[in-house]
């Protein structure tokens, strides 16, 4: 029957998806490391899954950059450098600079909007969240709060593209910082925690203080992370 092909398609799409999140949490976690290879079928096998949805989420995530197909082989974990983080931060930093200066072009709903303001109040809790996993040191629960923040943040500006983009390399960047990040065994006093100071600029309308301090944030980061690949 037709509408049985329909269901099939949308649980197999679903599957796929799951098993692509699942795998980009393991990489994320450390679970999978850098140049780590595997093939669709241990990952088919790990999961008790078949081998389409598995091959279609592995091609997924290689296309997002997580991971390199290895022709006849299988695929391995993307291994990124300080560069590719540099390269990253300055993606990033257009796309943030671009949504903040569109506060003064009204790109924004207005501050004193209720709606807006539960908008800013929500971002802010999960900004809180994360600056608390950030203060402890806890990297697996600070990328979840940080990764759904900026996701909330850039919703705020309407446009889904860009919140789709800048989610991908937020993911991204996290993936290149956790390859050095995990070798520190006490992360306490390393980690960015200035999500609540972001929000406060930009309920002000100040897009000057919030580059600012996501300027201060960028560089923070690329030092650590060059830091500790130097070794």
């Amino acid at each position: 029957m037709p509408g049985t092909g329909g269901n099939g398609a949308v649980t197999r799409s679903t599957l796929r998806q799951q098993i692509a999140d699942a795998l980009r949490d393991e990489v994320l976690a450390g679970r999978l490391r850098p140049g780590q290879a595997f093939t669709v079928k241990e990952i088919a096998e790990q999961y008790g899954v078949s081998a389409t949805p598995v091959r279609e989420a592995l091609v997924d995530l290689s296309a997002q950059g997580l991971l390199e197909a290895d022709q006849h082989r299988g695929f391995r974990v993307h291994e990124y450098s300080p560069d590719d983080y540099r390269g990253m931060i300055e993606a990033r930093s257009l796309v943030t600079d671009g949504m903040f200066r569109s506060l003064l072009a009204g790109g924004m709903a207005q501050a004193d909007d209720p709606r807006t303001l539960a908008a800013l109040a929500g971002v802010r809790r999960r900004g809180e969240e994360a600056q608390r996993a950030a203060t402890a040191g806890d990297l697996n629960i600070l990328i979840g709060y940080d990764l759904r923040f900026w996701r909330e943040l850039s919703a705020l500006f309407g446009n889904a593209y860009l919140a789709d983009f800048l989610h991908r390399l937020r993911v991204q960047s996290w993936v290149c910082t956790v390859q050095h990040l995990r070798r520190v065994e006490d992360l306490k006093g390393h980690l960015w925690a200035g999500h609540t100071e972001l929000v406060d600029a930009l309920a002000r309308r100040d897009p000057g203080a919030a580059h600012a301090i996501v300027a201060a944030y960028n560089e923070h980061s690329l030092a650590l992370i060059e830091r500790l690949a130097a070794g």
